[in-house]
């Protein structure tokens, strides 16, 4: 990086050489010149978990998962993939990418017996037709609206998918006898400040909720922070600026996030759906310090063989809807214990029950009352006079996963 940073000022490119140990080891080669890597940017080394029970857990058992065609899905099910489940089933409402990752499995694995279902997690009748057919023993939760500012313009939609959503997918998990269900949860759930947090910090109560009703299931939550390389997250769009020969825009100088990577991030979901203790409680990965998302920016220009100042090559625009300068991973009312796995730990919360009178809701489908909880008891940071949210948009038809 200082290196970089003595060069910014040419206006030449940069690639990376391969360390020297591994040239002398016979792993790469002084000619294996590359351009810069997401992981480049995590500002630490990238966390591998070792998972050699996850074949014995997962060989032979039916795996459903939904949001299959989003980032965390689509490489939820490569990795489960490569442990010879009995079934797979992938789960989302978006037509092409789920059929390029049932393509794409169908591919590289022809022996693997993989369903590609085309199904909204909010139609309760096929998702309850869907468990009732195929009695998935696993289930990965990743299906969820996640954008924070389109969810501030639609809360009606952020909790008929986030919230109704989840609640479908985990009492069918539930009914139809599955051994875990897993939801993929978010930092933005710890004292949210935006309605997506507050619809997932809702997704995380109404699964542990779930786990006295079904007590041979076993509920839980795995919460991390922002992905790199994640459909609609700052890196892609950051690539595209710079491929267009515009300037990065942050919207705050001092604006911070974890981050990890794809494979991170869905390791820590396998990890932790081994987990014994991870029944009816929340998980989290320990995920360094935050990365200042300036820093991000520069460093990415530095490497793109860019200038990186402020106002001609990195544009400031203010913070957007529900946007945090920075986030948590656990609340006040939250310890982090440490579990038998390096990094990965377990969170210990006072406040984890979902009033009944708000389960009766969710279970009725009842937004407005949903919202009405949302607005008084979970988002815990005022969002100021210059956000208007529409607590009344009807929800489009058709809402499901993304």
């Amino acid at each position: 990086r200082r290196i970089i940073e003595v060069c910014e000022n040419l206006d030449i490119g940069f690639k990376l050489l391969p360390g020297i140990r591994e040239v002398i080891e016979g792993d790469s080669f002084i000619h294996h010149l590359r351009e810069v890597r997401l992981k480049d940017l995590l500002g630490r080394n990238p966390i591998k978990l070792e998972l050699p029970e996850l074949s014995t857990d997962i060989e032979g058992q039916t795996v459903l998962i939904t949001g299959a065609a989003g980032s965390i899905g689509s490489e939820l099910a490569r990795q489960i993939a490569l442990h010879v489940p009995g079934k797979l089933i992938l789960v989302d409402q978006a037509e092409t990418p789920l059929y390029y990752i049932d393509l794409e499995l169908g591919k590289k694995y022809p022996d693997l017996d993989v369903e590609a279902c085309l199904i909204d997690v909010t139609d309760g009748t096929r998702i309850d037709q869907l468990f009732a057919l195929h009695q998935p023993s696993r289930v990965f939760h990743a299906a969820a609206y996640k954008h924070v500012p389109m969810m501030e313009a639609h809360p009606r939609a952020a909790v008929h998918n986030n919230v109704l959503g989840t609640w479908l997918v985990a009492k069918a998990a539930g009914e139809h006898g599955a051994k875990r269900f897993i939801l993929v949860s978010s930092d933005k759930a710890v004292r949210p400040a935006n309605v997506m947090g507050a619809t997932k910090r809702i997704a995380e109560l109404v699964t542990l909720h779930l786990q006295d009703s079904y007590p041979n299931t076993a509920f839980g939550a795995v919460r991390f922070g922002n992905v790199l390389g994640s459909n609609g997250s700052v890196i892609p769009l950051f690539k595209r600026q710079l491929e267009a020969g515009e300037p990065l825009t942050v919207t705050h100088e001092e604006v911070s996030r974890f981050f990890m990577t794809i494979p991170e991030a869905v390791q820590l979901n396998l990890q932790a759906s081994l987990l014994p203790r991870i029944k009816g409680g929340i998980t989290m990965l320990e995920m360094g310090e935050p990365v200042p998302i300036m820093e991000l920016a520069k460093n990415l220009l530095r490497l793109s063989g860019k200038g990186a100042r402020v106002g001609r090559d990195i544009v400031i625009t203010g913070l957007r809807p529900g946007e945090k300068l920075h986030e948590e991973l656990t609340g006040t009312d939250e310890k982090s214990i440490k579990t038998g796995i390096e990094k990965v730990y377990l969170l210990d919360t006072t406040v984890s029950e979902l009033p009944e009178p708000i389960a009766i809701a969710i279970e009725g489908g009842r937004i407005a009352d949903i919202l009405a909880y949302l607005r008084s008891e979970i988002m815990e940071v005022d969002l100021g006079t210059e956000v208007v949210i529409d607590w009344e948009k009807p929800v489009a038809q058709g809402v499901g996963s993304n």
